[in-house]
């Protein structure tokens, strides 16, 4: 009966001698590798952190539902998806992008009633610029867009698109200023009489909307 007791305590003893050299080799595994631990670590780092942005942007599809405003910033024209945020009331994101060149731009800030205080960003972690604007009765937006130390202060104008409704072109962005270029004068006897040009024969077309001027076919 002792032997038997014996032999099971000597068990017990290299069980625990077992368990404390392995212990001692994960440790010494662990001193003489750091890597090892250090690989692990950048792992589960890597899966717990967001997916890096990738550059150049383009554009997102969480913001492909928002509501589109047509313009232009500057002398460019640009389309600005804007919406508002889900975690914050006064909050607002999007993105707009330059019709000449495709380049997107995210933005993200504040609307107060009809003031739109916003930032904007081409990489997704740098500041590049701050707009101030103010929505009119009609949707329409306007005000500037300056760099981060507000200077060189670019004018936007951007008119509100109904759902489904094409990007009007370049030209018909630039707003009413455009037809008052294009428009006839009111009054023939202000302005020096000119000789009219002969009318085309056969059917035409309108040109520039000016009914007076045609094209033949």
């Amino acid at each position: 009966m002792q032997e038997v007791k014996s032999v099971e305590g000597a068990a017990r003893r290299h069980g625990v001698m077992v368990a404390g050299v392995a212990a001692l080799l994960c440790a010494g595994a662990v001193a003489f590798f750091p890597g090892v631990a250090l690989g692990q670590s950048d792992a589960v780092k890597e899966l717990a952190a967001p997916p890096p942005i990738q550059l150049p942007l383009k554009p997102s599809p969480e913001f492909a539902k928002f509501p589109r405003y047509s313009g232009t910033l500057g002398s460019r024209q640009i389309v600005l998806r804007l919406g508002a945020k889900t975690d914050d009331a006064a909050g607002v994101h999007g993105e707009y992008q330059f019709a000449d060149t495709g380049e997107v731009i995210l933005i993200a800030g504040d609307r107060d009633g009809d003031t739109l205080e916003v930032e904007e960003s081409n990489d997704g972690t740098h500041i590049t610029g701050n707009w101030v604007g103010k929505f009119a009765a009609d949707g329409s937006l306007a005000g500037d867009r300056m760099n981060v130390d507000d200077s060189d202060p670019q004018p936007f104008d951007l008119k509100p698109l109904a759902a489904g409704q094409p990007v009007p072109p370049a030209a018909a962005a630039k707003g009413p200023s455009a037809a008052k270029a294009g428009a006839a004068p009111t009054s023939p006897a202000s302005v020096p009489s000119a000789p009219q040009p002969a009318r085309a024969t056969g059917g035409g077309q309108p040109v520039g909307g000016v009914s007076n001027l045609q094209t033949g076919e």
